[in-house]
């Protein structure tokens, strides 16, 4: 028996007179709309007003600390980061009873779906920030934290969560942003576990498999990795959203913004300046899945 030989080697890509032409005419492009944009708004432009609340120097230590765009920047990585964890055990619990053998979970499951996928998301955030999480937090308690008690006024909740007494606001947009991500994360996992082929059920099934095992040992190692790149996606696609919790007043790089802009009056830099914070931001967690999706292509081989 002969081992399989390794794939050969992806030969260097060379730039051909249609690349060169084709970023010849991307250049003439932006440099044409810098020249529009310069010429007929006759603004005044003026960066240093605007980086100025990226970082700031600090009057009684004299080190520089983050300045609002910055701050805004942090809680949306926060948001990115919880609202991924808890968007992702909710998909794969609905994606799971969307594919399971009770009916009501298949119905719960499907109703969840569909009502979120089919009402705009500024409905959803409004609806569920003023009739539900105003009722159901002060009903759990959630107003009456102690925000002077060691587990919260600490570094570690701070660097987590944010600021303490800003805390319940954080969580509303938390819990809203993740189960609006969560609809389709159901979606992409069922259709990932679907994608398996039924002798792969009857296989494991023959052998004695609970259904249980095998998800876990069959069906799911192969579904994970078709449903990398749609997650992948979805995941990026959650920090853009993140920018609608803005309108609940959650302080994240969006709400941030649109004060800073205010302030200063300089429209034009502070949202170019907070695309480019965007950018890197969905660059970086791009990046990071891709790495992941072509380590779980070598693992396949």
């Amino acid at each position: 028996m002969t081992r399989r030989a390794p794939p050969p080697p992806k030969l260097p890509r060379r730039l051909t007179v249609l690349d060169m032409a084709l970023f010849g005419l991307v250049l003439a492009a932006l440099v044409f709309v810098a020249w529009r944009v310069n010429s007929v708004l006759v603004y005044n432009w003026d960066w240093s007003r605007v980086l100025g609340f990226v970082a700031r120097i600090d009057a009684e230590t004299g080190q520089w600390v983050s300045n609002l765009l910055l701050q805004g920047l942090f809680t949306t990585i926060r948001l990115a980061f919880w609202g991924t964890i808890l968007a992702a055990i909710i998909g794969l619990v609905m994606g799971y009873w969307r594919t399971c053998d009770t009916l009501a979970l298949r119905i719960l499951s499907r109703t969840y779906v569909e009502l979120i996928r089919n009402i705009p998301p500024l409905v959803f955030i409004f609806i569920f920030y003023f009739f539900i999480s105003s009722q159901l937090f002060p009903a759990l308690g959630m107003d009456n934290i102690d925000r002077n008690s060691p587990w919260v006024d600490n570094a570690f909740f701070r660097f987590a969560f944010g600021e303490p007494a800003l805390f319940t606001n954080f969580l509303s947009g938390l819990i809203c942003l993740a189960l609006f991500e969560a609809a389709y994360i159901t979606e992409i996992v069922r259709a990932g576990i679907q994608s398996i082929d039924k002798g792969q059920w009857e296989a494991g099934r023959a052998i004695g498999l609970s259904r249980s095992n095998l998800l876990r040992d069959i069906i799911f190692p192969q579904a994970i990795r078709k449903i990398l790149p749609p997650l992948a996606g979805q995941f990026i696609t959650l920090i853009k959203d993140s920018a609608i919790i803005s309108l609940i007043s959650v302080q994240e790089l969006t709400f941030l913004a649109t004060e800073v802009a205010a302030t200063t009056g300089k429209t034009f830099e502070t949202w170019i300046l907070v695309a480019a914070m965007y950018f890197a931001l969905c660059y970086l967690f791009a990046f990071v899945f891709a790495r992941l999706e072509r380590r779980a292509g070598r693992s396949t081989r």
